[in-house]
């Protein structure tokens, strides 16, 4: 059985992201994808709220598995008996970010391989740091998350306006 794992903090999850991971669901016979905190980043939603988004955008794909992990992505990987590692590139700084990440990985296990899936062009602009901005400004996201992202995305910084 072909195991991969797609990692990312998915805050929150885009188009571009499932494009990712649904080509990659056709690829491989599992895949599990993981979400991860950033430490480098504050994120808008919760984990579990993060969690519950991309199992209702992924619900259609029967051979993806949503999960969550702490620790490093090998220990995962291993825990999972996945020997590869897919990426989603939009630009050429996501490939240099990417790369030096793959060839940690491949030092530390090099029984586990990384693989670039280049975006669609429609995405290729797009991460979910640029769409938060645009929704706090009151830009339409429409077309760029699934429309129940979209909803909680717009709820979300409703209340932070708010100040809840």
């Amino acid at each position: 059985m072909r195991t991969a794992v797609c990692p990312g903090s998915f805050d929150p999850v885009t188009n571009g992201h499932l494009d990712i991971i649904e080509r990659a669901a056709q690829i491989f016979d599992r895949l599990y994808v993981a979400v991860f905190t950033n430490s480098g980043k504050e994120p808008l939603f919760t984990l579990e709220e993060r969690l519950a988004m991309l199992k209702t955008a992924a619900r259609d794909l029967p051979n993806v598995i949503i999960e969550s992990s702490d620790g490093l992505l090998l220990d995962y990987c291993r825990q999972h008996g996945a020997n590869v590692i897919v990426k989603g590139l939009r630009a050429v700084s996501d490939y240099e970010y990417e790369f030096r990440m793959a060839m940690m990985n491949r030092k530390l296990d090099e029984r586990v391989e990384t693989v670039f899936l280049m975006s669609r062009v429609e995405y290729s602009y797009l991460s979910s740091s640029i769409l938060k901005d645009v929704a706090r400004f009151g830009g339409s996201i429409e077309g760029l998350v699934p429309p129940e992202v979209e909803v909680a995305l717009k709820k979300r910084i409703e209340e932070r306006v708010k100040g809840k």
